[in-house]
């Protein structure tokens, strides 16, 4: 007995032959669903930092002596001296000015007998271990001691202005007087060199001009110079 049956479409067998027919990770049969990746949250647990590692990133003695500096004056306005002083009267005192304060204390007070030693010293030029007292060219007896005080810099000063202000009029006169006579010098030619002289000279200098040689200039060098130059350049040519 033979039986006819239906042909299935292609279709139909293509899309039987795509659906999911194994099940999968609890989705439906045939079903797909997109999942977005996320980031992994990892646990931070934490841990007390010790102060070789609070050194290394930066916090440490260091930057608090770079923040906080010991420096034993502070450089203020009058105006803001003038208030840090009524301030003091009254009992206050800043941070700022109570290390100040502690600064001074620890290093002493200056007195007029390491003022003394400091001038005393010669003033030695040059590198350590290399200046002249070192290298044996003078004694420090020899070398000069320099004892100059505020009169006496305003007095220098003062005086150094002078020389100057006097060279300047001496170079101002000269200049003066060079104009006058190159006037007077214009005005005694005649007119038809007046003229000529009056007009500014805008010639350019000649482009070829023969270099300074000890020697004469030889007649016909040059013509032999650039002949055995064209001949070199036309054996080359040649090879080519």
């Amino acid at each position: 007995m033979i039986r006819f049956t239906k042909t299935k479409p292609i279709l139909d067998s293509l899309s039987h032959n795509l659906l999911q027919k194994c099940h999968a990770s609890g989705i439906p049969k045939g079903k797909s669903k997109l999942k977005t990746i996320q980031a992994l949250k990892r646990h931070k647990a934490t841990t007390k930092r010790t102060r070789e590692e609070e050194t290394a990133k930066g916090k440490g003695p260091i930057t608090d002596h770079c923040i906080n500096p010991p420096c034993p004056v502070r450089y203020l306005r009058p105006k803001d001296r003038d208030r840090e002083a009524k301030r003091e009267k009254l009992g206050l005192i800043s941070k700022a000015r109570q290390r100040e304060i502690d600064i001074q204390k620890k290093l002493g007070p200056f007195t007029t007998t390491t003022a003394r030693v400091a001038d005393e010293e010669p003033i030695r030029i040059g590198i350590a271990g290399l200046d002249y007292v070192a290298l044996g060219i003078f004694t420090e007896d020899e070398l000069p001691k320099y004892k100059v005080t505020v009169e006496d810099g305003r007095r220098l000063a003062k005086e150094y202005s002078r020389v100057l202000m006097k060279e300047h009029r001496e170079k101002r006169a000269a200049e003066i007087g060079l104009m006058k006579m190159r006037k007077a010098a214009l005005e005694a030619l005649p007119e038809s060199l007046k003229k000529g002289a009056l007009e500014r000279d805008s010639a350019p200098f000649p482009v070829i001009r023969g270099a300074a040689t000890v020697l004469p200039p030889v007649e016909g060098y040059l013509e032999r110079i650039m002949n055995a130059a064209n001949k070199k350049s036309s054996s080359k040519e040649k090879l080519r």
